[in-house]
């Protein structure tokens, strides 16, 4: 709010001489002739400033991003989504704190998305799970959701510490199929509805380490300018990102067309993280992310990428990001999209 200027007080105009003469009056009468005006007196009587409550102003351990600590006290909500071209544009990625892309059969890939600071209403279009997303959800804790899946990689989940929340054991309250899209690509989970239900769960715990909104400006990172992320998962998925500086977001694209979500929204990210991943079979033909051990990593924040290593001990730990230096590599507050590439794709930055 402008802060309103005060009116300055002027002099009247009167003559100095005058000026002079009523002050030798003043000083040459008697002190107890002078006639005070008297003060007014209050008829009321005087309280005191009602003060405000604190607001309690915490971090999203998702995100990095400053939220009222109240808003945060609720579980995270993992949901697997779909990324075949029939299941575009997918609904509210832009609202999501993480989203991990993963290889799936085929040469698809699908989504592990995450929202916690901002949860929907509605999400999707929900597939089932795969074999490496325990690995990815478990650091988490919270609730994964998705449609079903093999009954093996149905079991691998359950045995995470995550409240798994599955279409196929579904009473019809949360999954609802969508008119306007084609089956199997129509399922539509109701997210506000689940996290609601389940907000005595813990939030979830931080993931990746924040910096300022320039994070790898130190000379220390070797950071490189960069305009565009070209990635290769396999001959029939090749995401990218361009820089957009008006915005300071990394927009998506997707086989050369832009990406876009259900809102219209191109799909944006403040932080791409690329990871270099081995990729197993030991399920015929689904292909297995190892998401633990160590790695190339790729750290691409306000328009600069920074080189370094991943590391993942176990299935519940968090991913490690370490720069070349041995420093911590950190990302700019807000969103981040985390490409799992494999070691036999590519992952290419341009200046």
């Amino acid at each position: 709010m402008a802060r309103r200027a005060r009116p300055v007080l002027g002099r009247r105009g009167v003559p100095l001489a005058a000026v002079a003469a009523s002050a030798l009056l003043l000083c040459a009468c008697d002190a107890a002739s002078v006639d005070l005006i008297p003060t007014a007196t209050p008829t009321h009587e005087a309280r005191p400033a009602a003060e405000a409550a604190p607001v309690g102003i915490a971090f999203a351990p998702l995100s990095g991003t400053p939220a009222d600590a109240a808003a945060l006290r609720h579980p995270s909500l993992a949901v697997k989504i779909d990324n075949h071209w029939d299941a575009r544009p997918q609904i509210a990625l832009n609202r999501t704190d993480l989203v991990y892309e993963e290889l799936v059969e085929g040469g698809l890939t699908r989504y592990v998305a995450v929202w916690h600071s901002d949860v929907p209403d509605q999400v999707g279009p929900v597939r089932s799970v795969r074999p490496m997303d325990p690995l990815i959800a478990s650091p988490l804790g919270g609730i994964i959701a998705y449609s079903g899946g093999q009954q093996y990689f149905v079991d691998l989940m359950h045995a995470t510490p995550l409240l798994n929340v599955v279409a196929d054991e579904d009473d019809g309250t949360l999954f609802e199929r969508a008119d306007d899209r084609p089956g199997p690509h129509d399922l539509v989970l109701a997210a506000a509805d689940v996290v609601a239900a389940n907000a005595g769960l813990a939030p979830p715990p931080v993931q990746f380490a924040y910096g300022t909104a320039d994070p790898l400006a130190a000379p220390s990172l070797a950071a490189t300018p960069t305009s565009r992320i070209e990635l290769v998962f396999s001959e029939s998925s090749s995401p990218s990102w361009e820089w957009d500086p008006t915005t300071y977001a990394w927009l998506r694209a997707q086989d050369g067309t832009p990406d876009l979500e259900a809102s219209g929204e191109r799909i944006r990210a403040t932080n791409v993280v690329t990871l270099r991943v081995a990729i197993e079979w030991p399920y015929e033909e689904v292909p297995l992310t190892a998401l633990t051990g160590t790695g190339e990593a790729w750290v691409s924040a306000g328009g600069r990428t920074a080189h370094g290593t991943w590391t993942k001990p176990d299935a519940g730990a968090p991913i490690t990001l370490t720069a070349d230096d041995g420093s911590t590599l950190r990302l700019a507050p807000g969103n981040t999209w985390i490409e799992l590439v494999p070691n036999e794709g590519s992952a290419a930055f341009a200046p």
